[in-house]
């Protein structure tokens, strides 16, 4: 299957050999949350992040990570939420309300 992942070519297909897919995947604590490892993200807009957590959460969607923000006040802050797709791949998506601070430290 083909998804337009934010105007990316995102291509999944389904492995009949594997079992479903588990959460018990390896996390990182990043802010007091347990980060899944690994994992994909992407960045998107803030308008967008936000039209996208407030679309998916009234879906009743499961997030492994709630949509928040996370490091408030810091450099780092951001708009973010985490995922699993069918397959069992962790996904987040985040959103800086300015860019350029994408790998600021």
């Amino acid at each position: 299957m083909d998804f337009d992942f934010f105007g990316h070519q995102l291509v999944a297909h389904r492995d009949p050999s594997k079992q479903a897919f588990s959460t018990a995947a390896h996390t990182n604590k990043v802010d007091g949350k347990d980060v899944p490892v690994p994992h994909f993200g992407v960045v998107l807009a803030w308008d967008q992040w936000h039209a996208l957590s407030t679309r998916l959460s009234q879906s009743g969607v499961e997030f492994v990570i709630e949509p928040g923000i996370r490091f408030a006040g810091e450099v780092g802050e951001q708009a973010t939420f985490f995922l699993y797709d069918p397959s069992g791949n962790a996904l987040e998506f985040k959103a800086f309300k300015d860019p350029s601070r994408l790998f600021a430290k």
